[in-house]
């Protein structure tokens, strides 16, 4: 009895050796790069299939199961796609699985984007499931669950985070949602004396003022040229949303006859806002469309120095005499290359 004693006693101690052995002890065949992905449905055996196939071999399927159950995880292995690193051990996977630590991507919508690029951007991204892809512009707007609605400039541009299995149209939805609010927010906190009377309105202009620089500072004081324009009946004659009316025509630079062209986004012919914002306005654009910058200057130029910044001027005399420099600047430019 004592030597059946000692050799149960032996067995289990080996038993108990190898399981801890299996369960903390980092796996052989994970290379750097790789992923695990739970599907709806899926088993623990399932899951440990995948892992075999992938070039791990280790642990029995009891040893798997136990280790499982101690952790809690048996019958909670949630869904995704998850990040394998080479010294990981079946605890750390199982762990990982349990608390549904899945790998998170993450999708930018770029400010100054139109909807045509940011439809193409989703087209392009692999890690995204496509939902939308022979969907029109107003079928997906439908689809949102504002049908009528023109889509341009409806979604708020920053880096939404998404997991396996979500879609184009998820990202839409919270990037919908994300403007909705940030124009709401704007429109709230808008200048008394604004000379917008919609929300609308302040998303048209944030979409202009977004188009037309780069430079943060600079936003409320072009915004602030657009509002005396607005107030005083002068067209706002900016070329964004001439770009923007020519649409697949436009070529990469604008033609007189496209100038005289009579559009409803040609405001060097019309008087007020054009009918729709021509891209997608960032949070600061919002802002300085509904609080701009006070001053009396009516035109704004490129310096044309390589910064990106603007020369602001107060009346049509000022403005010759800065385009006068700019083209001063271009010509010894051009004769020292």
């Amino acid at each position: 009895m004592l030597v059946v004693l000692l050799a149960l006693a032996g067995a289990a101690f080996w038993a108990y050796q190898r399981y801890t052995g299996f369960a903390d002890a980092p796996m052989a065949g994970i290379e750097q790069g790789e992923t695990l992905v739970v599907e709806p449905g899926d088993s623990l055996a399932k899951v440990v299939g995948r892992l075999r196939a992938s070039g791990v071999d280790v642990g029995h399927r009891v040893e798997w199961q136990s280790l499982a159950r101690e952790l809690g995880a048996a019958n909670k292995l949630q869904v995704g796609e998850y990040k394998l690193e080479p010294g990981m051990s079946p605890r750390d996977v199982l762990k990982a699985l349990r608390d549904g630590k899945v790998i998170s991507r993450g999708f930018m919508i770029v400010p100054g984007w139109t909807m045509r690029d940011l439809r193409a951007a989703l087209a392009r991204n692999t890690a995204l499931q496509h939902e939308t892809g022979d969907m029109t512009d107003a079928a997906l707007m439908a689809k949102l669950g504002h049908a009528g609605q023109h889509p341009e400039g409806r979604f708020l541009p920053e880096t939404y985070q998404f997991v396996r299995g979500d879609s184009d149209l998820d990202v839409l939805r919270r990037a919908h949602e994300a403007m909705a609010r940030a124009l709401d927010e704007a429109w709230e906190a808008r200048a008394k004396d604004t000379v917008l009377k919609s929300p609308d309105e302040a998303l048209i202009l944030a979409s202009i003022v977004e188009k037309e620089t780069g430079v943060a500072d600079e936003r409320p004081q072009i915004a602030g040229v657009f509002a005396r324009r607005l107030k005083l009946g002068m067209r706002l004659e900016t070329d964004p949303t001439v770009i923007y009316g020519m649409g697949s025509a436009y070529a990469g630079n604008i033609r007189k006859a496209d100038l005289q062209a009579v559009t409803p986004y040609n405001t060097y012919k019309i008087t007020g806002l054009p009918p729709t914002p021509i891209a997608m306005p960032g949070i600061d654009a919002l802002r300085a469309a509904t609080n701009p910058a006070g001053g009396d200057a009516l035109y704004f130029m490129a310096v044309g120095d390589g910064s990106g910044r603007h020369v602001f001027s107060r009346n049509y005399a000022e403005h010759q005499a800065a385009w006068r420099a700019y083209m001063a600047r271009y010509r010894a430019k051009n004769r020292t290359q």
